[in-house]
């Protein structure tokens, strides 16, 4: 939906009368909930008059004109898209416009450039943004996707020279991506003339833009079939056992939905490392094949993000098929025909947030209930021993119940096997036992431990914890990391005289390390927060809970905070001693299971082997003993 929708006439008439900010900041205030910041309606006012001029003078009054259009499944928004007609064809024709105030930029990276006020990261180039922009329409819309001519693509920096933006004048154009600056403006008419048909009438151009907001949404088969040579050939994905059960449930599920008309929700319940990302992005890929229309969601953009870095290594319009439980709020049901929600146990109440549009947010219901409806069959891979934020509710029962309510058949497959830790089915015996998940009282590790595959220990400090990680990464080979409880503040990055660096926040006595880059902040020579775990810079910082969940690698160390200590032969979760924020809010039987099941989860990220040590003195003897 976008926020305005009008003629380019009736527009720029708003505009000259100064009155078409006002609309679009009472339509963000109805449809948004929110009020927008004061940059934002200061673009608006200084490069919507000049656009809507263009379009003007290129006899284009008549084309309609949608203003902060949103994209299909995402948060994100095209600033203009306009709609008319193709000339000498009659066809829609959709031209997507990414407006810049920018009056000097510069390009820093393939397709990053850096603008005054924008930071030192960089921010993407206008064109790559329009692109890209087209491109997940174009994936994201199987009408669009038969005839992708009919879309465009405009980046327009109005302000600028082209002595002040030459470097960004090199980027290659394409017909989803051309840049204009202020000193191509004729060139910018002629494009436009060239694209929408002058002579054509107000009301075929009323009826593209119809057509445009009504369009169904899916992935079309051209990405599709991308995504089947990018995940489905990856050798990697050999399923065993009850995994391959799982996946049987799933593609049986979908051929009856087809068959019988009948809706099928599979929950696949397992512990950490028993494979239910690899039946996930199985499940994406064999679907893809077989041309339906699959997305794979989580509720952690790091996760996400990996997945989409992994599974669009070598084509990145891959990476729309994975997105997150909030982007399904205002989907229309059975979009889809089927839902993979990975990492389900961190399913939230709902999808809402400051972004929502009113009229959305008025009708929106529980998360769950949207991630059910969206698709004929949705999928649950969950672990109900890996909630860790206040608020996360996906577990069997509410899943089942939510899917029962609605008419569906439940399918609920049990994964018994362990092919992270060595494979240990010992270890996850011991890490239950030993955090009180078990009934069973803690044991030493020497009691359960049968073979050589995956070693456990305890250090004496901090110091030889890092040095034992960085002995194994040496002499065994494969990945590090060390992770911690959330005791510690996490600080932005500070700007020296060199660059920005991270702050040594985790201090134990006179050992200090930083924690992982902060999500959207970037550092040099550190990767950003999502590839903490995967990215070989990873190590030399302390990973968080945030970043560790859903990842593996293959020694871990785990530093056991003063949050979570042993008294008198039991666990105490120590509120004042969390600096988690939303954690800290939780009451107090909910916050010991969270930290507790934050334990857990850095527990078992390691695939050969684990060392532990507390900065309590009491829990630290404590896991000496466990360790043995």
């Amino acid at each position: 939906m976008a926020l305005v929708r009008r003629s380019a006439a009736d527009l720029l008439a708003e505009a000259k009368a100064d009155r078409l900010h006002v609309l679009l900041s009472e339509q963000a205030g109805h449809q948004l909930d929110s009020r927008v910041g004061l940059s934002e309606v200061r673009s608006w006012q200084r490069s919507l008059p000049v656009l809507l001029g263009d379009l003007v003078d290129a006899g284009l009054g008549h084309i309609e004109v949608l203003l902060e259009q949103r994209l299909p499944h995402s948060p994100k928004r095209v600033d203009v898209v306009l709609c008319g007609t193709r000339p000498r064809t009659g066809e829609p024709r959709y031209v997507l416009v990414e407006l810049k105030q920018w009056s000097h930029a510069e390009a820093v990276a393939y397709d990053l450039v850096r603008v005054a006020g924008y930071g030192s990261e960089g921010v993407l180039h206008p064109v790559e943004q329009v692109r890209r922009y087209c491109e997940y329409l174009v994936d994201s819309t199987p009408a669009l996707a038969a005839r992708p001519e009919a879309v465009r693509g405009v980046a327009y920096l109005h302000n600028a020279e082209h002595s002040r933006v030459e470097s960004l004048r090199q980027y290659p154009a394409s017909e989803f991506g051309v840049l204009f600056t202020q000193d191509d403006k004729a060139d910018l008419v002629q494009h436009l003339r060239a694209s929408l048909d002058p002579d054509g009438s107000r009301e075929l151009a009323r009826e593209a833009a119809d057509e445009f907001l009504n369009f169904h949404h899916a992935p079309s088969k051209p990405l599709l079939a991308l995504a089947t040579t990018e995940i489905q050939e990856r050798e990697q994905f050999v399923l065993l056992d009850e995994q391959q059960v799982a996946h049987r449930h799933v593609m049986d599920a979908v051929e009856r939905a087809r068959a019988a008309s009948t809706r099928t929700v599979v929950i696949v319940l397992g512990g950490p490392g028993s494979g239910k990302s690899a039946i996930a992005l199985s499940l994406v890929g064999n679907l893809a094949r077989r041309g339906r229309a699959v997305h794979h969601a989580t509720g952690s953009s790091a996760f996400t993000r990996t997945m989409r870095k992994v599974a669009g290594r070598r084509n990145r319009r891959v990476q729309s098929l994975f997105t997150y439980f909030n982007n399904y709020v205002a989907a229309e049901p059975r979009d889809l025909d089927v839902l993979v929600c990975d990492e389900a146990h961190r399913i939230r109440e709902n999808s809402v947030n400051r972004f929502t549009r009113r009229d959305v947010r008025e009708r929106a219901g529980r998360q769950i209930d949207e991630l059910i409806d969206v698709a004929w069959v949705p999928v649950f891979l969950l672990d109900e021993n890996q909630t860790v934020r206040p608020g996360e509710m996906g577990s069997l029962a509410e899943i089942s119940a939510a899917a029962e309510a609605k008419g569906c058949d439940v399918d609920i497959v049990h994964l018994n096997g362990q092919f992270r830790c060595g494979g240990s089915a010992a270890f996850d015996t011991w890490v239950a036992r030993l955090l009180g998940l078990d009934a069973l009282p803690p044991t030493p590790w020497s009691t359960l431990s049968r073979d050589d595959d995956f070693t456990v220990g305890n250090a004496a400090s901090p110091t030889a914890l890092e040095s034992w990680l960085l002995a194994r990464q040496a002499d065994d080979g494969g990945t590090a990391r060390l992770a911690a409880g959330y005791c510690w503040p996490w600080s932005d990055p500070v700007q020296t005289e060199d660059g920005k660096r991270l702050v040594d926040d985790v201090v134990i006595g006179d050992w200090t390390r930083p924690w992982n880059v902060k999500p959207e902040k970037r550092v040099p020579d550190a990767p950003e927060s999502y590839f903490w775990a995967s990215d070989e810079r990873g190590f030399g910082q302390v990973g968080c809970i945030y970043t560790a969940q859903g990842f593996e690698y293959d020694w871990a160390g785990v530093i056991f905070g003063p949050d979570f200590v042993r008294r008198d032969g039991r666990w105490v979760a120590r509120r004042q001693y969390s600096h988690d924020s939303a954690v800290r809010k939780a009451d107090e039987l909910h916050f010991a299971a969270l930290i507790r099941n934050t334990y857990k989860v850095l527990l078992t990220r390691g695939m050969r082997g684990v060392r532990l040590y507390s900065t309590d003195p009491e829990t630290q003897d404590f896991l000496e003993k466990m360790t043995r």
